[in-house]
């Protein structure tokens, strides 16, 4: 990975995942190079799922209460 895991987006690691999905599937790299890309892999899903996980606890749900007014309660 180029960039420290504290400075790269959701989007940017999606866009290296799907790169290195490509390399794997096209069979071309040496066994070494596919480990490595391999490692490099697992180590995005988990900062992926990381992301996902903080931001599904950001998330509220705004329902309206029995006196009209906005209820904020966390995702379940």
């Amino acid at each position: 990975m180029n960039m420290n895991e504290k400075e790269m987006t959701f989007e940017v690691a999606i866009a290296r995942l799907e790169e290195i999905v490509r390399m794997l599937e096209g069979g071309n790299a040496p066994l070494d190079q596919s480990l490595a890309l391999f490692e490099e892999g697992v180590a995005l899903v988990k900062l992926c799922n990381s992301r996902l996980d903080t931001a599904e606890q950001k998330v509220k749900i705004l329902t309206m209460g029995g006196d009209g007014t906005l209820v904020e309660s966390d995702m379940q």
